[in-house]
């Protein structure tokens, strides 16, 4: 049995309603599921105009009809006025409503039972019963009773339909995150060819091809490196936060950044190969993974229509031959029994707890893409968060300096910042924007040279500075022995640490590191107390991860690891049997986001993360993890409530509307419960249902 990736259903796999998306085959319950999941933008706009239409002739039609009842006016004019009420009501019950009865005999055609078949059965017996009342007096016949239920019939449509308007609007579009992963690639190449640079369309780049990169592009295909040097930004792929020092026989990967030297690459990955459109594919798989959540509503569906019809039918059986009655009176009772378990309440238990409780969430600057995320959240076991911009900052800063010989701490700072004041390297960068919040004085350097994988040399007031590593100091002829503690404490905090020397002298260590963002800590300890185990999952180099683990209280690290081995590490989780959320904020992210049974991606990432994940962080405060697994704990426990009020009101009063206590045979007691106040008691259930929802409007984060 396949399952409906909209609603959830199991169907039978022989259906005639599938339909074939980016390779996959998908089956349907119904069209009104396929032409959601097929055509969301068609589906949007057609539930606009379909509830507008609905609501816009329900509401008056119950503000008339409450009038009317209650005497306050067209007393005596009453089949005038239901005729009207036929002549608005008809089209929203055929036309708005045709959804329904489309998904019904669709259920039929598929042996199974599901909102539709309640919803359709419920209005049409409110519409069918009024119709009667409304045309048997133009035929001569007398009723006792003739209230009709036309806005009970045009109102449970536009409420139904207001639920799955809201539903897709939030359940928001898959493709957005395989387009804008698309958009990424450079739409164009400069290439090589007979001793000419030509511009030509990135796709077609062919194996081999000699590809030149400047500074500031992004490389349009994986490669190797044949001349040039540069720091290339890959934290989008890797998730390492400073950019990568390459040169001459090392590999870069298309769409990252050049961020320096002009480039000459040897195209060894095109087209569908490349390391980017590999993500593409891994989210748009992982996507189409996703397990569909199982609906409870339609679950009871499947039992409780079956139930309802049959108790409808028995009751008009029992009261037309067992009691004699004549058939328009046990017609008001097979009416009552039908309307009373009309699905009005049950069919937006679920969508009035998530719309108050997206609501709410984006109030508190969580955006929730759908109420599916919402319901998954409240079940986490495991919450994994990437290191790179969603645990760190994701840029580098200098955490330490360590003067060495008859230097200050400041001094050091500021002839380093003043070597690297030319530099265009991030390392470099660093340094000039520490000693700029400290406000002090930048000067320009006398002499500037990077030097390739090693740092730079410079002359700062006439003495001869160099800044850079361990082989730049060894170039230098620079003793490096009185730094060799410092240099192992800082490289074991996973920071990196540069070397300053002046004069041939050495001067200082200066560590730069990406840091842990405000609120890590707390964020960490709060889901800990939760009963939710803490993982970090990251591309980075593994004595860095562990290090930023350490700070952060995460007990657990996956290290060094590619976009498409966190995909692997999310379904390896998820095989143990735990319930998985990925926190993340980059490109590289995004196949695990999709993995994840809930993906929470920070508002400050990329654009692909944010629609690859169900929950976006709009703040960009990791406490709000905390925040939004405490709504959707909050908001299941809404919707079971509901359910289960719903539930109580259709089941416990379809006695009373069968008509137990008609005759007065049970304590004497006499109670016939009409349509009209089968209409009412609904009408209650469904009050009950949103009003509950709202208390969820007192939510507030507990941290």
């Amino acid at each position: 049995m396949a399952t409906d990736p909209v609603c959830g259903m199991y169907v039978d796999e022989g259906t005639h309603l599938t339909a074939l998306v980016r390779g996959r085959r998908y089956y349907f319950c119904s069209h009104t599921c396929m032409e959601a999941f097929t055509a969301p933008e068609k589906e949007i706009g057609r539930l606009v105009r379909l509830t507008a239409l609905s609501l816009g002739i329900g509401i008056p039609l119950f503000i008339v009809g409450f009038g009317q009842s209650v005497g306050w006016w067209l007393m005596g004019a009453e089949e005038p006025a239901n005729l009207v009420f036929f002549v608005l009501a008809t089209p929203v019950q055929f036309v708005a409503g045709w959804r329904f009865y489309h998904g019904t005999w669709d259920a039929i055609k598929n042996r199974s039972a599901n909102m539709d078949v309640l919803i359709a059965l419920g209005t049409t017996a409110a519409w069918g019963y009024s119709a009667v009342v409304t045309f048997l007096p133009f035929l001569g016949v007398p009723l006792a009773d003739k209230g009709t239920y036309y806005d009970t019939a045009a109102v449970i449509i536009g409420l139904i339909l207001l639920g799955k308007l809201f539903e897709e609007l939030a359940r928001g579009k898959a493709g957005d995150a395989i387009r804008k992963l698309m958009d990424l690639a450079p739409r164009t190449a400069h290439v090589l060819r007979d001793g000419r640079e030509e511009e030509v369309p990135v796709e077609l780049v062919q194996l081999d091809d000699i590809v030149i990169v400047r500074p500031g592009e992004r490389i349009p295909v994986d490669g190797t490196i044949l001349e040039g040097f540069s720091a290339i930004d890959e934290s989008m792929i890797t998730g390492e936060s400073i950019p990568v020092d390459k040169r001459v026989g090392d590999t870069v990967i298309g769409a990252t950044m050049n961020k320096m030297g002009l480039l000459k690459i040897r195209a060894t990955r095109v087209g569908a190969d490349t390391t980017l459109n590999q993500i593409i594919k891994l989210v748009g798989d992982a996507q189409i993974a996703r397990a569909p959540i199982q609906r409870l509503a339609d679950r009871v569906a499947s039992v409780f229509v079956p139930a309802v019809i049959g108790i409808a039918v028995l009751t008009f059986l029992v009261w037309k031959f067992a009691f004699g009655l004549p058939v328009a009176q046990s017609l008001v009772f097979f009416i009552a029994v039908l309307i009373i378990a009309c699905p009005c309440a049950l069919g937006i238990a679920t969508p009035a707890a998530i719309m108050v409780g997206t609501g709410k969430g984006a109030e508190n600057g969580l955006l929730i893409k759908g109420g599916e995320y919402l319901e998954k959240a409240h079940k986490l076991t495991t919450v994994v968060f990437d290191k790179t911009g969603t645990l760190t900052k994701g840029t580098p800063s200098v955490t330490d300096v360590v003067p060495i010989g008859r230097y200050k701490a400041d001094e050091v700072l500021r002839i380093a910042a003043t070597a690297e004041k030319g530099s265009e390297h991030p390392l470099g960068a660093a340094i000039v924007r520490r000693a700029s919040e400290r406000d002090m004085p930048v000067d320009e350097p006398e002499g500037f040279e990077a030097i390739p994988g090693r740092g730079v040399h410079a002359a700062v007031f006439g003495h001869p500075i160099l800044l850079g590593n361990r082989g730049l100091m060894a170039d230098g002829g620079v003793s490096t022995v009185a730094a060799e503690a410092a240099l192992g404490r800082l490289e074991a905090e996973g920071k990196t640490a540069m070397l300053l020397a002046v004069d041939h002298q050495l001067a200082g260590v200066i560590a730069v590191a990406d840091t842990l963002k405000d609120h890590a800590v707390e964020a960490i300890r709060s889901l800990k107390a939760m009963g939710i185990e803490v993982l970090m999952l990251t591309g980075d180099h593994r004595w860095t991860a562990e290090a930023i683990a350490r700070q952060a209280g995460v007990d657990r690290v996956i290290a060094e690891v590619l976009p498409a081995q966190k995909a692997e590490k999310i379904k390896e989780l998820q095989a143990q049997g735990q319930v998985v959320a990925m926190v993340g904020d980059g490109i590289n992210d995004a196949p695990a986001l999709a993995q994840a049974d809930v993906g929470i991606a920070l508002g400050s990432g990329t654009d692909v993360a944010m629609e690859a994940g169900g929950i976006v962080l709009i703040k960009d405060d990791l406490r709000d993890v905390v925040a939004s697994i405490q709504l959707s704990r909050r908001t299941v426990k809404k919707i079971r409530q509901n359910l289960f009020w719903a539930f109580f009101y259709n089941t416990a009063l379809i006695p009373l509307a069968a008509g137990i206590l008609a005759t007065g045979a049970l304590y004497g007691v006499k109670v016939i419960l009409s349509p009209i106040l089968a209409g009412a008691a609904m009408g209650f259930s469904s009050v009950s249902v949103v009003m509950n929802s709202m208390t969820l409007r007192r939510f507030r984060p507990r941290l």
